[in-house]
């Protein structure tokens, strides 16, 4: 079966870091495009991060410049390094896997908590 394992979520206070890390099984790790969503109380889920199968980037704009995405595809492993945390980044943070060239299906991981407050 397919699983994508997080961790690495926790409570951090404003201006702490936190990095995230999804470790996925049953999957060719390397064909896939790997992402960081996010969902706080009453909000829509949102995409925070994502990194191609190549290993291109993109960030959602409340993000930019504080977080990096990342992938070890030797580990099929994503990274999510969290720095410069603020209150308004808490939220449940899921790992989405995505077929690069599409024809077979996506798959989600279980969430982790990410809460920042003093």
């Amino acid at each position: 079966q397919v699983q994508l394992v997080e961790s690495g979520g926790g409570l951090v206070p404003p201006g702490g870091s936190l990095r995230l890390s999804c470790a996925a099984s049953g999957i060719l790790f390397r064909l896939y495009d790997m992402d960081w969503y996010r969902q706080a109380p009453g909000k829509q889920r949102e995409l925070v991060a994502a990194i191609t199968s190549g290993g291109s980037t993109n960030y959602a704009d409340s993000v930019k410049g504080r977080f990096t995405i990342s992938r070890d595809n030797s580990k099929n492993t994503v990274y999510l390094q969290m720095n410069s945390l603020k209150p308004e980044d808490t939220a449940v943070y899921y790992c989405n896997a995505n077929p690069h060239y599409g024809g077979l299906a996506s798959y989600w991981g279980q969430g982790t908590q990410v809460t920042v407050s003093s």
